[in-house]
């Protein structure tokens, strides 16, 4: 049995898991092996999440006057709730690719920000590039423009070796031919 302290003391930190995250997730964690879960946690620390199991009532009981009083109040059946705390897709797609290979795990309705998902929009969220993609494709993007460039004065100096020059305005163009 459950103590009135310590239940309070779990609201307490459901409520304020709740409002500090950038997203929350409705999954199922119960059914899966030991082994199985402790990897699906790990995913989710390492995207800068958690993974909550409790009873349904204490999860209803602390979404009071949140935004997601809408999902969590009233839940049936065993529930487990992801928070994300920084990076949303992250934890989106540890819980769909471990859905994808345990049948126990489900993904649920969820929350970015305060927009409520439905599991298909979660789905669609999951499938998103990471974070660190997102900023390796940016990078990338930034780099081409000097890349590009780099490679033209690479190839203006290559051009003044092979013809003996010193300036590049001193170049010979010939014409191309037309065929």
């Amino acid at each position: 049995m459950i103590t009135r302290e310590s239940k309070s003391a779990v609201i307490k930190d459901l409520k304020e898991k709740i409002e500090s995250s950038k997203a929350l997730f409705l999954t199922n964690v119960i059914g899966i092996e030991a082994n199985d879960a402790v990897e699906l946690r790990k995913k989710v620390r390492e995207a800068n999440g958690g993974i909550v199991v409790t009873r349904n009532s204490l999860f209803g009981k602390a979404a009071e006057g949140t935004y997601a009083e809408e999902i969590l109040k009233g839940l049936k059946g065993t529930n487990a709730v992801a928070f994300a705390f920084e990076d949303a897709p992250g934890v989106a797609k540890a819980i769909y690719e471990s859905s994808k290979e345990l049948e126990a795990v489900t993904v649920g309705k969820g929350f970015l920000g305060t927009d409520l998902l439905d599991e298909a929009q979660v789905a669609a969220l999951a499938k998103l590039p990471s974070r660190d993609e997102m900023l390796g494709t940016l990078l990338a993007q930034f780099q081409a423009p000097v890349a590009t460039f780099a490679r033209l004065v690479n190839a203006l100096k290559d051009e003044c070796e092979t013809q003996g020059v010193e300036k590049a305005a001193d170049l010979k163009v010939e014409a191309a031919a037309e065929a």
